[in-house]
C-alpha cells in the first residue's frame, strides 16, 4: 500500500522532498512537518518512531490491527476522523554510568582494541595512562 497515496485519498497534505514526502500537519502548537513517508514506510524525526503502513494508522489515529487493514484496503465502515496525530510522549530514563572495576592485566582488553576493533596501539596507550 502506497502511504502517500492513502493520505491524499483522505485529505491529507504532503509536500515532496526529493524523493520522499513530508506530512504537514497542525495541532495546538502549530505547524509540523517532521514526518517523512516513502512508499510504506514513514519516519517520525520528531518522535523518533517510524514503520510501515499499518503501525502509521495505529500510531497516528489510534486504529486496531483489523481496523487499520480495513481502512488501508477501502473496507472503512466509516470515515477517518481528519485529526492531527498524537504526540508520542515517550521518558527515556537515564542510566548513570559507571566506571568497570579496575583490571590489573589489560593484555586482553589490548589485544581486543587492536586487533577486533582496529585501534592504533599508541591511542590505546594514550587513554590507558
Amino acid at each position: 500500500m502506497d502511504l502517500t497515496e492513502f493520505l491524499r485519498m483522505r485529505g491529507e497534505k504532503l509536500e515532496k522532498v526529493g524523493r520522499e514526502y513530508k506530512l504537514i500537519y497542525y495541532d495546538g502548537s502549530g505547524k509540523h512537518d517532521s514526518i517523512m513517508i516513502h512508499g510504506a514506510a514513514w519516519f517520525d524525526h520528531k518522535n523518533q518512531v517510524g514503520g510501515g503502513a499499518i503501525q502509521f494508522m495505529r500510531y497516528f489515529y489510534g486504529m486496531d490491527f483489523q481496523t487499520a487493514m480495513n481502512e488501508l484496503l477501502g473496507r472503512s465502515v466509516a470515515p477517518i476522523a481528519h485529526s492531527p496525530p498524537k504526540a508520542a510522549v515517550q521518558e527515556k530514563k537515564i542510566k548513570k554510568f559507571h566506571l568497570p572495576k579496575a583490571n590489573e592485566n589489560m593484555h586482553r582488553v589490548y589485544a581486543y582494541l587492536i586487533k577486533q576493533r582496529f585501534i592504533s596501539p599508541e591511542i590505546i596507550t594514550h587513554f590507558a595512562k
